[in-house]
């Protein structure tokens, strides 16, 4: 693993986090990554999303919750998600020196607990949502954006058309109470995992391609 590996206490607990700089350009901004519920700070997905974002100036941090640091499939409960990811950006800020902008947010799950801080008024300078999990696979009755109208800082999502976790029209709806400075941009054929299929005409790495160019440009506007 390349970057910066630190331990990061927890409560009475610990994980790991690692720092990645970009690996082109000045860095124009600290992204602070959190992983799915499946998935965790060194899965395919997580390290595809952080490699392209590192490519467009953007500086990384990965983490895993606690529940994957200790080799547990059972997803903590949001708090500890939660105060897992507050304590990462804290050390973030100790070790980097508050950098500005500094982003939280992160795959799926991950995304949606930052999410949750960032509704109850977290200090940070943006919000950028890979996959935001809107409802379970086929239970859109299970709506999870009760929380999304409460936050004001800016936000980036972005979700595949064929995302079930995520049906467009629902999170159009949802949107529609949110006053945020919030930035929805669709990849077209992309699955919950930012995957297309061959038929689409385009691959894997286009869409990652996309989605480091979409945050490259988002990030050039948000203010700190």
């Amino acid at each position: 693993m390349s970057g910066t590996e630190w331990r990061v206490a927890v409560g009475t607990e610990e994980t790991r986090a690692v720092y990645e700089p970009p690996s082109s350009g000045a860095e124009s901004a600290v992204f602070v990554c959190a992983h799915g519920a499946g998935g965790s700070m060194s899965d395919r997905s997580t390290l595809a999303a952080a490699n392209a974002l590192r490519s467009r100036g953007i500086g990384v941090v990965r983490f895993n919750f606690l529940y994957k640091e200790k080799g547990s499939g059972r997803p903590d409960p949001m708090p500890k998600l939660m105060a897992t990811t507050t304590a990462v950006v804290d050390r973030v800020r100790a070790e980097l020196g508050s950098p500005r902008p500094l982003i939280i947010g992160g795959r799926s799950m991950g995304g949606r607990a930052a999410s949750m801080l960032a509704a109850e008024g977290y200090d940070a300078d943006g919000l950028l949502l890979l996959a935001y999990p809107l409802h379970p696979p086929g239970q859109p009755e299970k709506m999870r954006d009760a929380h999304l109208p409460r936050i004001t800082m800016p936000v980036l999502c972005m979700n595949g058309t064929r995302d079930a976790f995520c049906t467009p029209a629902l999170m159009e709806r949802a949107l529609a109470t949110v006053t945020a400075p919030w930035e929805m941009h669709w990849l077209d054929g992309a699955d919950h995992s930012f995957h297309v299929p061959k038929s689409s005409g385009r691959n894997d790495v286009a869409l990652l391609a996309e989605v480091a160019d979409v945050s490259e440009r988002w990030v050039r506007t948000l203010k700190h």
